[in-house]
């Protein structure tokens, strides 16, 4: 009698192919997509240095705007006037090299970094991550701990719920209201931007540029926290690209964790030192069991080795079962002296770009100087035989303070400046000084002959700008010659 449960052949045409059907296991579903992390607070060595560093670089971020050089506000980036002032140094539009050669001497030592440590700057640098600690601080302080906000989750709407949640939702959005000035205060005059913003006298763009970016760190740092992480950050995906066996990264030690399982202190096992507790998956901010080994959304903050280690000193078993090692500690194999490739390539590329930017820093001059030629008329003969030619002289004081400059041009016993050589310009100004220039149209080489300007600061020779144009004379002088 043949078995109608089980069915190994189907017919198909004249042949007979044999068909085993092999039950697949089917892997659980991502609950990160549709649940929310609550992850539990964790203290730790690790904790601490990152918490340090955040709160350290959120003060900088919100401080730095209110501090002053100069009579001004020290870092201000002054869209209206097309400046940016970093303390004593201005930069304009054709000044901006230099930041581009900033970024990307910053990229390069991102890459540096990375290549040694992992995504460190993830962990304990990354404003995403800073925001979001801070917001599940006061979550944790407003709604409870990890257990009592679960259960909160799960309790039907209540007075208490909703005056805890009502408050939670009150602070996270003045703290992101005090981001978005502060972000805002980097590009208009702090002191002002708070006290019009607090005091509604903003003006709209001012006002809707400032609510832009507080409902952004809101909706960033309160509610998508993770996902920015998992599914937005660009960083997360190509990190792996710079790794290598000799990078140190959040690791959990399998030889000698595994076989996990739970056991009573001081309790004879042949199991790991793993005790299953899952802690590191409770105090991990993107949800992750990082004894599935290396994942991507591991944004190595080191929250699950202090977990761990904590345990771990509980049960008297050493440290370090999660801790930061490579692919080659973990094998025994001995670390290059000087690192790998990359590590040092990423290091000369990292040199070499803040190299040329104090060249270029250094080359940088505080004169600018375009020269315009009058283009309605090539010359004009005057009455004493002269020839002369038209300009108008742009130049700007590119500092931050009044100078007093000298104009000049070469071959003065050929020309004849006709203007006031000594020219006062404020901090920032641009002046347009229409000059005219006279010749003697013998003495001229040719129908165009080349003339220099400069303009240098008095007393300072050395600072001196040049541009060269040209001297129109007659034709016919020229073509006698």
């Amino acid at each position: 009698m043949p078995d109608n449960k089980s069915k190994p052949e189907y017919q198909t045409s004249s042949n007979t192919i044999a068909i085993k059907q092999i039950p697949v296991d089917q892997p659980p579903s991502d609950k990160r997509s549709v649940t929310k992390i609550q992850m539990k607070q964790q203290k730790g060595r690790f904790q601490k240095i990152r918490t340090t560093m955040n709160t350290g670089l959120v003060l900088l971020f919100l401080l730095l705007p209110f501090i002053t050089h100069g009579g001004r506000q020290a870092i201000l980036f002054d869209l209206e006037a097309q400046q940016f002032f970093f303390f004593g140094t201005s930069l304009w539009p054709q000044d901006f090299t230099v930041l581009a050669w900033v970024f990307i001497a910053a990229a390069f030592l991102l890459f540096f970094v990375t290549v040694f440590w992992g995504r460190v700057w993830c962990g304990y640098l990354c404003p995403q991550t800073a925001w979001t600690f801070m917001f599940a601080w006061i979550e944790n302080r407003v709604e409870g701990n990890r257990t009592k906000r679960l259960a909160l989750d799960k309790a039907p709407w209540s007075t208490d719920k909703l005056l805890k949640r009502l408050t939670k939702h009150l602070i996270w959005g003045l703290a992101a209201v005090i981001t978005g000035c502060a972000f805002i205060a980097y590009f208009i005059p702090a002191r002002e931007l708070y006290l019009d913003i607090f005091t509604f006298n903003a003006s709209f763009w001012v006002s809707a540029w400032v609510w832009f970016f507080a409902l952004c760190t809101y909706l960033n740092a309160g509610w998508m926290r993770e996902q920015m992480c998992l599914h937005c950050c660009p960083y997360a995906r190509f990190q792996s690209a710079m790794f290598d066996g000799n990078t140190k990264t959040v690791t959990y030690d399998a030889a000698r964790g595994e076989s996990r399982g739970p056991r009573k202190r001081k309790q004879e096992t042949k199991l790991g030192d793993c005790i299953d507790c899952n802690l590191c998956v409770d105090v991990c901010p993107t949800g992750i069991d990082i004894r599935n080994g290396l994942q991507y959304e591991c944004i190595n903050c080191g929250a699950c080795v202090d977990a761990c280690n904590e345990t771990m000193e509980i049960f008297g078993y050493r440290p370090n079962l999660i801790g930061y090692f490579s692919e080659n500690a973990l094998k025994g194999k001995p670390k290059p002296i000087f690192g790998s490739t990359k590590f040092i390539g990423y290091g000369i590329a990292a040199v070499i770009m803040f190299i040329v930017i104090a060249i270029d820093m250094n080359g940088r001059s505080d004169i600018q100087l375009n020269v315009i030629r009058d283009r309605q008329q090539l010359y004009r003969e005057t009455t004493d035989d002269m020839v002369e030619n038209s300009y108008t002289l742009k130049i700007r004081n590119k500092t931050q303070q009044t100078r007093y400059y000298r104009l000049s041009v070469d071959n003065p016993e050929l020309f004849t400046l006709s203007a006031k050589q000594e020219l006062v310009i404020k901090a920032g100004e641009l002046l347009d000084y229409p000059v005219t220039v006279k010749a003697n149209p013998l003495m001229l080489s040719g129908a165009q002959s080349p003339i220099i300007f400069s303009v240098s600061e008095v007393g300072h020779s050395e600072t001196a700008v040049y541009q060269e144009t040209n001297f129109f004379g007659p034709i016919f002088l020229a073509s006698c010659r």
